[in-house]
């Protein structure tokens, strides 16, 4: 019997010790042990069960914010504390819970660390669900695996908004701005995100991997409030533009394939309902993405937001991550921070490997393959609630018009804002 086992085993597990050992049999020329690990001790079986019996309850984010509002060595101790008490309970994971919680600046320095391991090393488990998934399709319905995955996903937004919140209060600590005090407010929401901005940057990155995957790219067109800026968490929007605008000039492209002349451009606008906020309405940011690529037929707008469906086939797709065309959704690829950022010490020319190589914070992945694009995005689009969400409208044979609706985390308007 031939075994082949394409991924390296990681986590805890793989360096801890193992009561056993089984040797598989091979036809290779070397053998392969697979070890297996002990048993749960009594004492991570009860903290499992503990944290397992404190449901989650949505927190509001005007909680998770307010540690880099007057930032200070308490306030990051203070940080530190809410994120042991809420993380462990999201996750049921021992790695956090039996943790001592930081009283000093120095013990917070050493939890930071070890949260920014753990962000990093769960930064591609939606690429590992979607393989999953994809391989167990025959065995679980659409909806069942919908319903799973929405779950699964929304709970990993609220864990890594707390945990990237207490990196960037943390990391604000050790980097204080120009005079030395501690009093900017910082952290995973800017309060001047510039729509404008950000659809220029990720057309820049689709734009050349369109080119370099299907030979040319449609222009842009932006339109609208191109001055507006709101507060927002930029790293959702950069993910939620990067997968319609990959969709939108993948669509143009394939559909003009044959036609003289240029292609016809994908055209953006920019509406700010920024009006004052009362307590019944919050104020609200909508982009609404146009292109003419064709639309969708009748047949696949039942599925169009269904994990896994895709019109394309990721075999011949490009993925700049290396990722079998899957894509992780904002945090696959991403630094650890709290605000999306570019690196300083990378060596790549393009703006494409300056993506890919500084792990900016947009969804990188494939132009097309998957199916987990316009799922992901709806999800993010919509996660604060208040309204806001992902639309899609199709004319079909012609053209289709996404409507995204972000609302504005300013807190003043509108329910509390719950995560």
């Amino acid at each position: 019997m031939s075994t082949s086992l394409g991924r390296r085993a990681t986590g805890p597990m793989a360096r801890g010790r193992y009561s056993r050992t089984v040797r598989l049999s091979s036809t290779a020329t070397s053998g392969y042990n697979r070890r297996t690990p002990l048993p749960p001790s009594e004492e991570t079986l009860t903290l499992l069960q503990t944290y397992e019996n404190l449901s989650p309850q949505p927190v509001p984010l005007r909680t998770v914010l307010s540690f880099g509002e007057q930032l200070s060595p308490e306030s990051a101790v203070a940080s530190a504390h809410f994120t042991l008490t809420e993380i462990p309970k999201r996750l049921a994971q021992r790695a956090l819970a039996t943790y001592p919680a930081p009283t000093n600046i120095e013990e917070n320095r050493a939890f930071t660390r070890r949260l920014e391991s753990l962000v990093d090393a769960h930064s591609d488990d939606i690429p590992i669900l979607a393989k999953g998934f994809r391989e167990s399709a025959r065995y679980i319905t659409p909806a069942a695996t919908s319903a799973f995955l929405d779950e699964i996903i929304r709970s990993r937004i609220a864990v890594r908004l707390i945990a990237e919140q207490h990196i960037a209060v943390s990391h604000a600590i050790e980097t204080p701005h120009a005079g030395g005090a501690l009093t900017r407010e910082l952290g995973i929401v800017n309060k001047k995100t510039s729509p404008k901005e950000l659809i220029n940057m990720c057309a820049r990155f689709v734009t050349e991997l369109s080119d370099a995957t299907l030979g040319t790219s449609p222009r842009l067109v932006l339109e609208g409030d191109l001055d507006a800026t709101f507060p927002y968490v930029p790293v959702h929007l950069e993910y939620i533009l990067t997968e319609v605008l990959k969709n939108s000039y993948r669509a143009t492209v394939e559909h003009h394939h044959d036609d003289p002349g240029p292609l016809p451009p994908v055209v953006v606008t920019i509406a700010s309902s920024l009006l004052p906020p009362s307590p019944q309405r919050p104020a609200y940011m909508s982009i609404r993405i146009r292109d003419q690529g064709g639309g969708v037929s009748p047949a696949n707008m039942k599925k169009i937001f269904s994990y896994a469906f895709t019109t394309a086939d990721s075999k011949g797709a490009l993925s700049p991550t290396g990722d079998d065309g899957l894509d992780g959704g904002p945090y696959a690829a991403q630094h650890v921070g709290g605000i999306a950022a570019i690196g300083d010490d990378s060596g790549a020319g393009s703006l494409f490997g300056e993506i890919t190589g500084k792990g900016l914070q947009t969804g990188l992945g494939s132009i097309a393959g998957l199916g987990y694009g316009l799922p992901l995005a709806r999800l993010y689009a919509s996660y604060f609630g208040g309204g806001s969400g992902l639309e899609l409208v199709p004319l079909y044979r012609f053209g289709t018009d996404v409507f995204i609706k972000l609302r504005a985390l300013d807190m003043k308007g509108g329910d509390e804002v719950m995560i």
